[in-house]
């Protein structure tokens, strides 16, 4: 029906259409999560040293092979929510190293988790820089490090998510975060399939997220990290993977509050803990045996107290660790670190020069050390 008069029923307003034809606005990071992108490609001898260069706060970066490659191509996406940091990264092959001196002058403390999801899984080498260790077969697969600890890595040309998680975080989970230095889990159990899907969806959906949403997710990746790793090692999954992991803290806490007791050894540990020599091998099976774990921390802890103490002896400070011959000791020192223990203690002024200059002028801020 026709009307001529007033009415109150309003139109709606009409959407211009040149607003209908614009895409709509990308998702925008959150206030609270800082992030940053660095890239190279071409020529090795100008791209390979920018690399070296930007990642030089945390790792020393070599060539992977005596002859190099004509072109090198990396490139990283880092994210960080408070102390929390991870990284999508893009690399050729190349060597990562973090030697003894540099471990031994820095504070960082924090864990790492690399997750190798293209091309071959990265090859834990210990601290030596060897290259002849065998290939691993492809597949996602994580490789956790201890910062505080020496190592060399070999990556390919892979596609690599590097999680940096505050120590203190990963103990609350994990017994000793130092136990799970070079270990690695291969992405075939639901769990480690989760955890895999659950860090990719944390990386592709970070923008857009609010910072506590990520910072959430960040968190449950390291439960779920600490899971897929403690079941590796046995120290989950019931009430006497409990007991288990219980006792593996509480013997690795003794070892380390008696490194200077020149009695400390096996039998001193399971007399004075009351366990079986039985439990305790498996427990520290990984490590090759408590009397291996026992030796290995005590050259590390002489590794620090070479470089923190210049002006003491190096047969006191071997001795004070109970190691009673310093021929003994300075094969030992020089079988685990590739380096006899006189030459590091007379590098060590050097070593911390060093790392104030690299501390002044890094770019790139590293792990947290908490």
């Amino acid at each position: 029906m026709r009307t001529n008069g007033p009415t109150n029923c309003r139109q709606p307003a009409r959407m211009p259409l040149s607003h209908l034809l614009l895409p709509p606005e990308p998702p925008k990071l959150a206030p609270g999560i800082v992030h940053s992108n660095f890239s190279v490609q071409g020529d090795a001898r100008h791209s390979f040293l920018a690399w070296q260069e930007r990642m030089n706060p945390v790792y020393d970066i070599q060539a992977a092979s005596k002859h190099g490659d004509e072109t090198f191509d990396a490139a990283l996406s880092r994210y960080t929510i408070d102390n929390l940091s991870f990284f999508d990264f893009r690399t050729s092959p190349n060597l990562a190293v973090r030697s003894l001196g540099r471990v031994s002058t820095e504070s960082i403390r924090d864990v790492s988790f690399s997750v190798f999801l293209k091309g071959l899984p990265g090859q834990f080498l210990g601290g030596k820089q060897r290259r002849d260790a065998p290939q691993l077969s492809s597949g996602p697969t994580i490789l956790a490090l201890d910062m505080d600890q020496p190592c060399t890595v070999r990556s390919f040309h892979s596609r690599i998510l590097l999680f940096f998680v505050p120590r203190a975080l990963v103990e609350k989970a994990f017994p000793d975060a130092a136990s799970l230095h070079g270990r690695q889990v291969e992405a075939t159990t639901p769990l480690t399939r989760m955890l895999i899907a659950h860090l990719v969806a944390l990386n592709r959906q970070i923008v857009g997220l609010s910072k506590d949403e990520a910072h959430q997710s960040f968190l449950t990746a390291v439960e779920l990290l600490a899971a897929a790793f403690s079941r590796q090692a046995g120290l989950s999954g019931n009430a006497r993977a409990a007991v288990r992991a219980a006792a593996y803290g509480q013997v690795r806490r003794y070892v380390e509050a008696n490194l200077h007791d020149p009695d400390l050894s096996p039998d001193s540990v399971l007399a004075s803990l009351h366990l079986s020599r039985a439990s305790v091998y498996r427990l520290f099976e990984h490590e090759g045996g408590l009397a291996t774990y026992i030796a290995s921390r005590r050259l590390r802890m002489a590794a620090d107290e070479l470089v923190r103490f210049p002006h003491l002896e190096v047969k006191d400070i071997a001795s004070g660790l109970g190691f009673n011959s310093a021929s003994s000791f300075t094969r030992a020192f020089r079988r685990a670190f590739d380096i006899a223990p006189r030459d590091l203690h007379g590098y060590a002024p050097l070593l911390r020069r060093e790392q104030d200059r690299l501390e002044r002028h890094a770019t790139w801020p590293a792990a947290g050390t908490t």
